[in-house]
């Protein structure tokens, strides 16, 4: 059964709606934080600011926390509620969801401890427009799927899942791109290869982003899509597939 932005609206018991509305809120607040703490990164990197890269790296711990704390909301609607078919749906996706954006903010710390790497050694660094561009492209991409999480639309889901294939191609782009400018100055080796894993760090938020919109069809459409491939996905084949 699909379902909508009201199903959850529809229990006998008041307080089920607000735990599964206070699991969504929480959801929200947690990406908002990890798609802060992408930002933050890559300004620390483009800014030279490497106060604020430790303070990305340091807020990984309030990123974890978040994780726990939902994960054991979760744990207890599952004991005390016993949910089934779409509410069951909504938790395991909160679960699922949640360990994606733990996996996101671990990647912004990589990024600000690569970051504060390239400032203190002082080097001048390539690749920066490329960054700053997928940065914002990913994102995006994260932002999206928060929404559509938040709004129940696989349509918007949907859009999330086809843009993760363009940000591949931007990655490999910027990749072959180093790798030609290291080959040409090998004392580029270092600062370029800090600047590889940074992109390589943003390809994989784009990869997380990708899951949780994938977690939105789950939850709407009870289908998984994680096999499926990209480019024979529409609202068409979710209808007929649902």
């Amino acid at each position: 059964m699909d379902i909508t932005s009201d199903t959850h609206s529809q229990h006998i018991s008041r307080q089920f709606n607000q735990e599964l509305e206070e699991l969504k809120t929480q959801l929200m607040t947690m990406g908002g934080l990890v798609e802060q703490q992408i930002q933050e990164a890559v300004k620390a990197l483009i800014d030279g600011d490497s106060r604020l890269a430790e303070k990305v790296r340091d807020n990984d711990r309030a990123v974890n926390e978040m994780q726990l704390t939902i994960d054991d909301e979760c744990t207890r609607v599952l004991a005390r509620r016993q949910p089934a078919a779409s509410d069951l749906r909504l938790v395991l996706a909160v679960i699922r969801a949640t360990a994606d954006l733990e996996r996101i903010g671990d990647e912004a710390s990589k990024i600000a401890r690569n970051a504060l790497s390239l400032i203190e050694n002082g080097t001048q660094v390539r690749g920066l427009v490329e960054v700053r561009h997928i940065s914002e492209h990913v994102r995006k991409m994260l932002r999206d799927a928060l929404t559509a999480f938040a709004r129940f639309d696989t349509e918007l889901a949907l859009q999330v899942v086809h843009e993760d294939e363009s940000v591949d191609d931007e990655y490999g782009s910027a990749m072959r791109s180093l790798m030609t400018f290291m080959m040409e100055d090998s004392r580029a080796i270092g600062p370029v290869l800090s600047v590889m894993w940074i992109l390589r760090a943003l390809e994989r938020v784009g990869d997380h982003a990708d899951n949780l919109a994938e977690y939105v069809i789950y939850l709407v459409k009870g289908l998984d899509i994680r096999h499926m491939d990209p480019d024979e996905l529409d609202e068409n084949t979710l209808s007929r597939k649902g």
